[in-house]
């Protein structure tokens, strides 16, 4: 393992430093909590309440909720370090929840772990440990924070199967100034194997699932608690025009889509294409038509100074980064890219470093000679 110094890159003996760990109530940030004991900072524990805490009580896979602050408060006691809750349930749901339904209805594929980090926690909670005097907020993200010859720089994690750097793109220069990655260097088994050997309540327990707000997996059960009249059924129609059925409501598809389109009897495999709000519509059509040849993105963020060489582009979060080029707002694929949906992101890279990103406002499709 690195040195505690290297792990935190505060520059020294972290002796008379503070840092504020990120407490989520799972074993990766328990764990950044253990390193940041073990250093000789004076460490604090904080762990944001972003949802109903009673909802959450004993569900695998959730976060900041129910059991998870117990279990966030139980790992501090154990490392002897300070552990706060603030309440920040109101603005998760206007920032996050409400945002995620709105999505949906506009017929697009939202990711509300980015908007997460860009909110509550990478702004709110960043304010807050600020407030706390604290010298660097560390996080259990799989990212690592890179010094370079222009100062911090966002680079993907060691283990490519841990890797968060897709949901961290929005990560302004101010905010990697000041966070800590100490897990960006290590692979899981280890991370596990220090909460053993420290007897954390934490170590065998499970990963929380990529949105912790979502029982079961049910994203339209949720927009439809926040979002009544979600449920607006239409039309499901071909890319050559043809009416093929009825829909029960956008919030049940999303681009790339197979299964659950309930139309059979078609001569080959359809797939959704696209979602039109304003008509309600489905549109459908065979693999070829998902074909993308450049995307419209929004609200970009730079983080690579005055890179000018080749990138590549990851435009989902299991994706793999594909070559790319960026003209002002405009990504160019160099080859044909499949399933691109508005509201996901597009993360842009340069080797391991990530460049940033922005989201999908609209895809143009590929002109496919010979379809």
């Amino acid at each position: 393992m690195r040195r505690m110094e290297d792990l935190f890159q505060l520059g020294g003996s972290l002796s008379g430093k503070r840092i504020i760990v990120a407490m989520s109530g799972g074993v990766d940030s328990s764990v950044v909590a253990a390193l940041a004991a073990r250093s000789g900072a004076e460490t604090i524990g904080v762990t944001l309440q972003l949802y109903d805490h009673g909802a959450a009580v004993g569900r695998v896979g959730s976060c900041c909720a129910g059991q998870d602050i117990r279990d966030a408060r139980q790992v501090a006691d154990r490392l002897g370090i300070a552990h706060y809750v603030f309440d920040y349930e109101s603005r998760f749901r206007d920032s996050v929840i409400d945002r995620f339904a709105d999505e949906y209805l506009a017929g697009r594929t939202p990711i509300p772990c980015v908007r997460c980090n860009m909110g509550v926690k990478f702004t709110d909670l960043f304010a807050l440990a600020r407030d706390l005097g604290a010298d660097c907020l560390a996080t259990g993200h799989y990212v690592r924070r890179v010094m370079g010859a222009d100062g911090a720089e966002l680079h993907r994690a060691v283990d490519p199967a841990r890797d968060q750097s897709y949901f961290l793109f929005a990560t302004t220069q101010a905010q990697l100034d000041y966070l800590r990655f100490p897990l960006g260097g290590m692979e899981k088994p280890a991370v596990r194997a220090i909460a053993a050997e420290l007897g954390l309540v934490v170590a065998m327990k499970p990963d929380s699932q990529d949105i912790c707000f979502v029982p079961d997996g049910d994203y339209a059960k949720v927009v439809r608690k926040v979002r009544p009249d979600a449920d607006d059924a239409g039309e499901i129609v071909h890319v050559d025009g043809r009416v093929l059925g009825p829909h029960k409501g956008l919030i049940h598809y999303t681009v790339g889509q197979r299964r659950g389109l309930e139309i059979g009897g078609q001569a080959e495999p359809l797939y959704v294409v696209r979602l039109e709000a304003a008509s309600k519509r489905v549109i459908v059509g065979p693999k070829a038509a998902l074909a993308v040849q450049a995307a419209r993105l929004e609200e970009i963020n730079w983080l690579g100074g005055g890179h000018a060489g080749p990138l590549r582009a990851k435009v989902r979060s299991m994706a793999k980064p594909v070559a790319a080029r960026l003209e002002c707002e405009r990504l160019v694929f160099e080859s044909h890219e499949f399933g691109v949906a508005p509201g996901q992101a597009a993360v842009l890279y340069a080797g391991e470093r990530v460049l940033g990103g922005g989201w999908i406002a609209e895809t143009e499709s590929a002109e496919l000679v010979g379809a």
